[in-house]
């Protein structure tokens, strides 16, 4: 490797930091509270924008609230390479999942910093608003966001989108111009923790992600006939979970016999009357099917539709479903899991290809440009609550094959 790929991070200030973040937002059970907008969020923006400049990056906020570090190129003109993720996090959230790949992304500008080193490309590191519900700050770089529906936008707690992005920078009313292109941003490599345990489990120290899910989520209502559970016959029963039961396992035998291996599953029951002497007569169910190819989910919406009709007919019951959510997969781009790997051989680190299964703000930047993903375990699998845990050796490992991996891009454009 010649001198600029013998740097490597600071690992003593990224985790001083990843621990600094974490005490934002802390609730007595060692859970992180920092929803989007809220004041724990604007506090750890501001804290994330002070190290922002302490690592030689001018900072700015986009109309949509992205928060946004840029270090300088030799060729200011050239389209800027990409990298980040979010702080921000659902109620009982834990240090890692976002707030890793933004600290990593200033990491790695400040140890170029210390270095004395530009790169060809402007470099920018990206806060995106509200990962963990609206993904308003990614869509809007995607140019993805309904801006006809901004009651789509609001916030957990009810708040309008509008007031949000004001409390934040940004502005509703131009969000369009948040928009980017290939032009401006030629590729995008986010660093986060796996949320999953197939890494720990083979004992890989580096994912390389293939790329990010898409999912279509379904409401489905069962309608049958409450009745007296003592006094109606088995064979005259319009028993609607009796159908959802079914409904639920034919779900899981859908997704089994999938060559690609998708997910699938049945989250939310809501049985009516729900009384224990009373035949249900009415069930509602959720539906999530996640894979890398849309061809795969849309075959297996047909499998489930073709299988209602069946499960309405034999149960005398009436089932009809209401679309909830309908999210294109992204794949990542394969020059870029090839510097991944190419970084990994070089620093000895072992490494498996695998998907990722839950959502991302790389999956709506791999829409305008060139996307990778770099996955580190999680222990235990753990995500979303206080057990989450990277241990430092691999949030380190993971932030020098991300500062690798973009000066490999950077030669490479």
């Amino acid at each position: 490797m010649d001198k600029i790929t013998q740097i490597s991070i600071n690992s003593d200030r990224l985790h001083h930091r990843i621990n600094t973040l974490a005490q934002i937002g802390q609730q007595p059970s060692g859970s992180i509270c920092r929803l989007a907008f809220s004041p724990e969020d604007l506090e750890g923006r501001a804290t994330v924008k002070q190290w922002m400049l302490e690592a030689g990056m001018t900072v700015s906020t986009d109309v949509a609230g992205n928060l946004i570090g840029r270090y300088q190129g030799k060729s200011p003109t050239a389209p800027a390479l990409g990298t980040g993720s979010h702080i921000d996090t659902v109620p009982t959230g834990g240090c890692y999942d976002g707030a890793l790949g933004v600290l990593a992304g200033i990491e790695v500008v400040h140890t170029l910093k210390n270095h004395n080193l530009q790169l060809h490309h402007p470099l920018e590191v990206i806060v995106f608003a509200d990962e963990e519900s609206t993904m308003i700050g990614a869509q809007a770089i995607a140019g993805t966001v309904l801006l006809d529906a901004p009651d789509r936008y609001q916030s957990k707690a009810g708040e309008s989108i509008q007031g949000c992005l004001a409390r934040v920078g940004g502005n509703w009313d131009n969000l369009a111009t948040a928009r980017r292109s290939r032009a401006d941003l030629v590729a995008f490599v986010e660093l986060h923790v796996e949320q999953g345990a197939i890494l720990e489990q083979k004992g890989v120290s580096i994912g390389i992600v293939q790329g990010v899910v898409g999912m279509e989520r379904l409401k489905i209502t069962i309608i049958g006939k409450a009745n007296h559970a003592g006094t109606t016959p088995m064979e005259m029963r319009q028993d609607a979970l009796i159908a959802a039961a079914e409904l639920i396992l034919a779900v899981r035998e859908i997704a089994l016999k999938m060559p690609s291996q998708p997910v699938a599953t049945v989250g939310y029951l809501n049985v009516l009357p729900n009384a224990v002497n009373i035949i249900p007569g009415q069930v509602e169910l959720s539906v999530d099917m996640r894979d890398l190819s849309d061809n795969c989910l849309q075959e297996m919406l047909a499998q489930l539709h073709n299988k209602i009709i069946l499960i309405a007919h034999s149960t005398n019951t009436t089932i009809s479903t209401t679309p909830l959510l309908s999210v294109k997969p992204t794949l990542a781009t394969p020059e870029i899991q090839y510097s991944i790997e190419s970084v990994c051989k070089q620093l000895n680190l072992n490494y498996d290809y695998l998907p990722s299964r839950a959502g991302h703000d790389a999956l709506e930047i791999g829409r305008i440009t060139n996307m990778g993903m770099i996955f580190v375990p999680s222990q235990g699998g753990f995500s979303h609550s206080e057990a989450e845990y990277t241990s430092p050796e691999h949030c380190t490992q993971g932030a020098n094959v991300l500062l690798q991996t973009l000066l490999l891009l950077d030669q490479s454009h």
